[in-house]
């Protein structure tokens, strides 16, 4: 058992009988009953409305305990019951950049048996990213991008009349909203040491014209003259000129985002698809409903990629109730819940900050409703224009690598560091991990 693991395991229960439990103890307990049972579910999302998960357990008799643990502290629960060998959940996050991870490990059930792998590929856009050597380690929960977001009202204020296509004109449009005094802060990077910080750099690296890593993960991102020595550049840049708020050193994504919709920001160039419908055009909750718009992401000389961020969900090695967990994935990923999740039906169904459905069908349905700003060209990017962040995968030393990349550009944003030291050190971390 590793330090983080024993540390943590006394802060591990999710109710309902959730206790630590052996391997053999959970066989026991019936991994294959299905109705009358109370399955534990932790994700990294809100869970769906009452009366959903109600009408859930009408129709299938499985009542859902549902824990909400924000992500990072999410990965590392996992880990650290898997480290001890002890019960956590039913079903829990298989995020992207875990999958690697999890094939490595065995921590979660191989899902091919309960779910049909051929027929998936046409209805799950981003339905590879689940797989390794032919096991499907989870089903994909959303299908995520990274976008960029702008604040239209802000940029009109501003005399800004036509949207960048470009870094250098979305740079200058920033300086502009700071200097005439529209928004102090125009921009939000999740500056604290967490995953959200990493994956905002591998967008900015993407529309630097590159990637942070080869097919065979050796670092693409050493020399000053490559994008991802550029991307954080000016991302540390953009922080110590005052167009990032000085609070965002310790702020994470989620954070940044409702900020944006108090319109402490007028724009996130790494937003999550769909957070305009579950988040800024939310009445409820945000001051910007109606403002805020989804813009082609500005790359070095014209629209730059948009990376693919999906979640996904599975069913760790020592769930109790298997049978019952498929069912509720199979739930959760019915095409009209999806569309509901991703503000279909109006924003008193959505899930706050779920991006996009994750099913062909889920997605059309969202753009049939009309309910949601930017949902068809959305559509369209998730379908045809989304690339992955690494060419060959997520490695299987993933958490080690966004460690090093997080860690390194919130100590360079800090002055801690220089770029140059940082970009030395995350080199160094990728080289210890290859061998």
């Amino acid at each position: 058992m590793g330090i983080a693991a024993g540390a943590l395991l006394g802060a591990i229960s999710l109710a309902a009988g959730g206790g630590p439990v052996s391997a053999s103890a959970s066989a026991a307990a019936g991994r294959h009953d299905k109705a009358n049972v109370t399955i534990n579910v932790a994700i990294a999302y809100p869970a769906p409305p009452k009366s959903m998960l109600e009408a859930f357990t009408a129709k299938t008799g499985i009542k859902v305990n549902y824990s909400y643990i924000q992500w990072d502290n999410l990965q590392t629960k996992i880990a650290a019951a898997a480290e001890a060998h002890t019960y956590f959940a039913d079903v829990a996050d298989v995020d992207w950049s875990k999958v690697g991870e999890y094939y490595s490990t065995k921590w979660f059930l191989p899902l091919n048996k309960y779910f049909d792998l051929p027929s998936l590929r046409a209805q799950y856009p981003q339905i590879d990213s689940f797989i390794r050597n032919g096991q499907l380690l989870g089903m994909p929960s959303d299908a995520s991008l990274l976008v960029t977001t702008v604040n239209t009202k802000d940029f009109a204020a501003a005399g800004i009349k036509k949207m960048p296509t470009t870094l250098a004109e979305y740079t200058a449009d920033l300086k502009a909203l700071k200097q005439k005094g529209v928004v102090s802060t125009p921009l939000d990077i999740p500056l604290a040491a967490a995953e959200g910080l990493s994956t905002y750099w591998y967008e900015v690296t993407a529309a630097y014209g590159g990637q942070v890593l080869s097919s065979t993960y050796e670092p693409q991102f050493t020399s000053p003259g490559s994008a991802g020595y550029k991307a954080m550049q000016w991302i540390v840049s953009a922080y110590k000129t005052g167009l990032v708020p000085k609070g965002n050193l310790t702020l994470e994504d989620y954070q940044g985002f409702s900020g944006e919709a108090q319109n402490r920001t007028a724009s996130v160039f790494s937003d999550y698809s769909g957070d305009i419908g579950t988040i800024y055009d939310v009445p409820s909750s945000s001051k910007v409903v109606g403002d805020v718009a989804y813009i082609p992401t500005p790359g070095l000389r014209g629209t730059a990629p948009n990376l693919a961020n999906p979640d996904g969900i599975g069913i760790p090695a020592l769930a109790r109730h298997v049978q019952a967990a498929v069912t509720f994935i199979k739930w959760y990923d019915e095409p009209a819940n999806q569309a509901a999740f991703a503000g279909a039906n109006g924003p008193s169904k959505v899930i706050s900050g779920f991006p996009l459905p994750a099913n062909v069908a889920g997605l059309e349905a969202l753009v049939k409703s009309n309910k949601v700003p930017g949902a068809a060209e959305l559509a369209q990017l998730a379908e045809h224009h989304s690339r992955a962040i690494f060419p060959a995968g997520a490695p299987p030393w993933y958490p080690a690598f966004s460690n090093a990349v997080y860690t390194n550009i919130h100590s360079a944003a800090a002055g801690q560091e220089s770029v140059a030291s940082a970009i030395k050190a995350i080199a160094a971390q990728v080289a210890s991990l290859r061998g």
